[in-house]
Parts: structure tokens; C-alpha cells; sequence
């Protein structure tokens, strides 16, 4: 379909944004002129020129916000269309000027006496800024003199080739043969290896898991000296930066602690048996004598009808969503009948779905809208991004509003686990409830336990190249092949082919990043319990962290959801939540 076929209500009003490209171009102007924040440097002492420079910053930061999302949301509506291609490109290099041009300021907040620094952090003239300037007193002992951050600067580029060269390897030149799928002879790529494997031909989905990973093992040596030369450059960094570990960087960027990873992983191995009786349940219930990794995703349940036109899922959703009150509910109508949604797959749109803002202005989700289950959750998943980044906007200022990857897929889950729970409670049908339970514990699986497995992989390694022993593929493979057997238990054939995954995972290139799924399905599993047993309580406390931004560090926001991560218990009932709802699901199964 071109988008020039699509109905202006399912398009999203761009125009909020910027009326006209011509209007876009006249910002852009005028953003290239205002990076003139080097008149600072060597004044930042003086606290009245520091609270004229933040405001300044401000500004800078909200019309840069615009200019990139309009450049982006362009882009994504048609990747062949060159001029916003061009225009997304430009923004790119008016970041990597920004960049230069601040490069003076963490040095020169680092050499501030910390008595200045409280005393700001004190000052009401500065509670826009109280967190910013926190988190500056944290970084003191880690900031490095103004050379040498423009020295690491400069060298961003380098270190971002080993991610940019797995892409290559990942999108490119991975030597995927053809197979025979539904009468045709087509390339096997990513996106129709995920079709065969959650098909139900298993004779397929054994050919399609040799030829995959048959692709990944051809280029094994290139891709372990790639990830290699990537957790070198993390190990580089974090000794730069006179941290102790690549894990104690990754989490003071998120002001995270670490025994939030720490409890995770405690949980998640002392829970295991539950992991182990699904898989255990799986092969029982599809007859087969040996279970396969290409097994992992064959469905438990077929035959389950459930298509919905959008306006009719977003409807669906809305009552879903019910439990998080009606100025809730009133703000998803708004995003429908106001257009923040660009809903359908067009020619040279991008793939996929996500959500998207700027300052000033509604968030936008993105779309490619198809009539089943997965698409209905998508919109919950989608909207509970961007009703996050609206309470945050609405109730932060621009400094504090924008909130931190830690906790960024915890309103998104949020709203699909009660909307799984409405569905649940709908349902009549007990192939329905099989359905939806399997779906249930299949997204558990998927991010909670597949998650943490993947972060004790990424501890696991860069623990040992920190030790100054060579991550070779023989110790990553035996390292990630002792992982699978603890996570998945011996009802499953541990092959060669599930021992190299871990070559074919691209968030291992942005260490310690994969374990905030987990701790945001673990949140979000504890809120949704929280708000469907006490109700507007809850729900208060909810907002709260909606509304909370970066005004905080982000357990101490969760906090006020209800949610303490410092401690065992919310990853306690995450996995009893697992516990129970397998329970039910061998019940209606009939699994003894």
C-alpha cells in the first residue's frame, strides 16, 4: 500500500510538530546558530552565569528535540524518501557539533568545590536542576580532565564500529540460503526464521534452525573477534573512567545499584524449577520424545480465532485498561481520535512499532498495524510508552522529564498485563484461556528468564577479559552452552547450533543493557498485581511514577509505585506469578 492510500485518521499529525519541512528548515537555522554554549567555559563557578547556562541548555535541548523526532518520524514514514533521509543525517552531525561544543562541561562541573555544588543543589533557584546536579557530585571521582573527555569523544566513532560491524554481519553478510516455505523457494532471513519457528511444521522449523545458525557458525571467528574487540573497548572505558568493574559503569549511568542486578539474578536461579516443568510440560503436550530449541516457540494451542479491525482493538484496549481510571482511559481516546498514531504498513515504512515525542508537543506512536492478538498488545505496549512520557512532560520540567532507560518498559508492560488479566477474565472459551495463559507465560519466559540469562552471559564474559583472559569462541560457547542447561534443565537437547546464540544477540553490543527487561517485567508485574487487588491506592501511587520523570534515581521511583528492587520480593512474585499462572495452565491441560 502507498501512504498516499491511507485514510488521513490513520496517519499521524506530523504537522503538530512542524506545519511544513520549510518551518523545520527555518529551525534548523536557527539550532546551528545557537550552539554557542563555549562562552561558558570557565564561568561555570559563578552560580548566577551555571542557572543562565542550564536555561539556555534548556531551550537549546527542546528545539533540538523537535528538529530530530520530525526528522526521524519523516524518515520512518518512507526509508526511500532521500530528502529526510538527508534531513535525519543532518541532525547527526548537529548532535556531533552540540557534542564538541559541551565538551568543557563535565570537566569544569567535576573541578567545583562539592560545598558549591550542595549549595546549588540547596538553592530553590535550582530545583529544575537539583537531580542534574546530584548526579555531578556522584560523577567527581569518574570525570576526566577536558582533554582527555575530548580525547574519548573523538573517539566515540571508533569504538561504535564493533556494534556497526556486527549490523553489517547481522543485515548483510550473513550467507542465509534459501528454503521451500509455503511453496515457494525464498531466503531465509530473520524476520521468516521467526515465521517458521512459531509455525507449526517442525520439520521445517529443524531445517530453518540448521540453515540459521549454520550462517552464524560460517562466520563464528569474525563474529567473536568483533565481540571481543567490544567488550575490550568496555573494559578500556570503565578503567578510564576509574571504575572497578564494566558492571559498576553500566550501572552508575543509571544511578542503578547494584544489587538490583544482583537480586535479580538470585531470584531467577533459585526459581528455576518453574522454568524447567514448563519446558517439561511443552514436550508433553506437543507428544515428542526429544524437545529441540526449534521446539521453544512451536504453539501449544491452535485454532484460537481472534482478528480485530484497529479501531475495534483500540477500543478493546481502552477497556482493557479500565483499572488505571477514566482521565487514563480519556487521554488514550485523545491519542486515538487526535491522530498521535500512524497505523498502517505502507511501502518504505519502517517496521516494527514504537513510541516517540518531543517536548511541547503529544507523543507519537508508530505502527504497522495487522488484525491479531500480537498487534492488540502492541497498541497497549505502545501507549503505555507514550502516556509515560506524556504525565512525566506534563508534571517535570524539561530537565527532569525525560525518564531513564532502566524504567522505560515498565508502563509498557504494565498495560499489557492488565490487559491481559481483562482478556483472561473474558474469556469463555478454555482453549482461549489456554491461549492466553501459554501467551502469558511465554512473555515471562521470553523477558524475564531469556533476559537474565543473557545478562549473567554478558557479566560472565567481560568478568573474565577484565580477568585478561581472551574471550575465544570456544570459552564463549562453553560459557553461554552452561547457561542454557542451568536456565532450561535437561528436558531439552542442548546442541552445538544453541551453544554460538549468544553470536547472534545485537544488544551484547551495548553492555548490560538486556537485564532492564527483566527488571521492567518485574516491575510491572508487581504494579499490575498491586493495582488489581487495592485499587485506587495503587493507582495513585502508579501516577506518581508515571509523573516522576528523572527527578529521582529510578528505584526510588519505582518506590513509589510500590516496588522496592533493592530488595528479593519483587522478584519473588514475579516468579510466583510464573509459578501460578503454569499452574493453571497444567490444570486446563490437563497435566498432571
Amino acid at each position: 500500500m502507498k501512504r498516499s492510500e491511507v485514510k488521513q485518521q490513520y496517519k499521524w499529525a506530523i504537522e503538530d510538530i512542524y506545519a511544513t519541512d520549510e518551518a523545520w528548515e527555518k529551525d534548523f537555522e536557527k539550532a546551528e546558530k545557537s550552539i554557542t554554549f563555549s562562552k561558558y567555559a570557565g564561568k561555570l563557578g559563578n552560580a548566577e552565569i551555571l542557572l543562565e547556562f542550564f536555561k539556555e541548555d534548556d531551550e537549546f535541548g527542546k528545539l533540538l528535540e523537535r528538529l530530530a523526532v520530525y526528522a526521524h518520524m519523516r524518515h520512518d514514514e518512507d526509508a526511500g524518501d532521500t530528502k529526510y533521509g538527508a534531513m535525519y543525517s543532518r541532525i547527526g552531525s548537529l548532535f556531533a557539533k552540540f557534542s564538541t561544543e559541551m565538551a568543557f562541561f563535565d570537566p569544569e562541573m567535576a573541578a567545583q568545590d562539592e560545598k558549591y555544588l550542595k549549595n546549588l543543589i540547596a538553592d530553590k533557584r535550582f530545583s529544575d536542576y537539583d537531580y542534574t546536579l546530584k548526579r555531578i557530585l556522584d560523577h567527581k571521582p569518574h570525570v576526566l580532565t577536558e582533554a582527555e573527555e575530548r580525547l574519548i569523544g573523538m573517539a566515540g566513532e571508533i569504538f561504535g564500529t564493533f556494534s556497526d560491524t556486527f549490523g553489517m554481519i547481522d543485515n548483510v553478510d550473513l550467507p542465509f540460503p534459501e528454503i521451500e516455505w509455503e511453496g515457494k523457494n525464498i531466503k531465509l532471513t530473520h524476520g521468516i526464521y521467526g515465521i517458521i519457528l512459531h509455525s507449526d511444521n517442525r520439520e521445517k522449523r529443524a531445517e530453518a534452525y540448521e540453515k540459521y545458525y549454520g550462517a552464524y557458525k560460517s562466520l563464528i571467528n569474525t563474529i567473536t573477534s568483533t565481540y571481543y574487540g567490544n567488550v575490550k573497548k568496555d573494559v578500556f572505558l570503565s578503567k578510564a573512567y576509574k571504575f572497578n568493574s564494566c558492571l559498576e559503569n553500566a550501572l552508575f549511568s543509571e544511578d542503578v545499584d547494584r544489587a538490583v542486578y544482583e537480586n535479580l539474578l538470585k531470584a531467577v536461579d533459585e526459581n528455576l524449577p518453574a522454568m524447567h516443568r514448563y519446558i517439561a510440560d511443552r514436550k508433553k503436550l506437543l507428544g515428542y520424545d526429544k524437545l529441540y530449541f526449534y521446539d521453544i516457540y512451536a504453539p501449544l494451542v491452535n485454532g484460537v480465532d481472534f482478528k480485530l479491525g484497529y479501531d475495534e482493538a483500540y477500543e478493546y484496549v481502552i477497556k482493557g485498561l479500565a483499572p488505571l481510571g477514566k482521565e487514563y482511559q480519556a487521554l488514550l481516546k485523545k491519542g486515538h481520535d487526535e491522530r498521535w498514531i500512524d497505523v498502517e504498513e505502507t511501502d518504505g515504512k519502517r517496521s516494527g512499532a514504537y513510541s516517540t515525542g518531543c517536548n511541547g508537543v503529544h507523543p507519537f506512536v508508530l505502527l504497522n498495524y495487522q488484525p491479531n492478538i500480537s498487534n492488540v498488545f502492541t497498541i497497549a505496549h505502545e501507549m503505555g510508552h507514550s502516556l509515560h512520557t506524556y504525565f512525566s512532560s506534563k508534571n517535570q520540567p524539561y530537565a527532569k522529564a525525560d525518564y531513564k532507560i532502566f524504567v522505560a518498559e515498565v508502563a509498557s508492560t504494565v498495560n499489557e498485563v492488565l490487559l491481559l488479566k481483562y482478556m483472561l477474565k473474558e474469556a469463555k472459551d478454555a482453549d482461549m484461556r489456554k491461549y492466553l495463559l501459554n501467551y502469558y507465560l511465554d512473555s515471562i519466559r521470553a523477558t524475564l528468564h531469556r533476559q537474565t540469562m543473557f545478562a549473567e552471559f554478558e557479566y560472565e564474559a567481560h568478568l573474565i577479559a577484565e580477568c585478561g583472559k581472551p574471550l575465544t569462541k570456544e570459552i564463549l560457547c562453553s560459557t553461554y552452552a552452561a547457561l542454557g542447561k542451568k536456565y532450561y534443565g535437561t528436558e531439552i537437547e542442548h546442541d552445538y547450533n544453541i551453544s554460538c546464540e549468544w553470536a547472534r544477540i545485537p544488544h551484547f553490543y551495548r553492555a548490560f543493557y538486556v537485564y532492564k527487561y527483566a527488571t521492567g517485567i518485574t516491575a510491572a508485574i508487581n504494579i499490575a498485581k498491586r493495582i488489581l487487588t487495592e485499587g485506587d491506592k495503587a493507582v495513585k501511587d502508579y501516577f506518581k511514577f508515571l509523573s516522576g520523570g528523572s527527578s529521582t534515581d529510578p528505584v526510588s521511583l519505582l518506590k513509589l509505585a510500590g516496588v522496592d528492587l533493592s530488595t528479593t520480593e519483587p522478584f519473588n512474585v514475579a516468579m510466583r506469578e510464573f509459578d501460578d499462572t503454569l499452574t493453571e495452565f497444567e490444570k486446563l491441560s490437563g497435566i498432571n
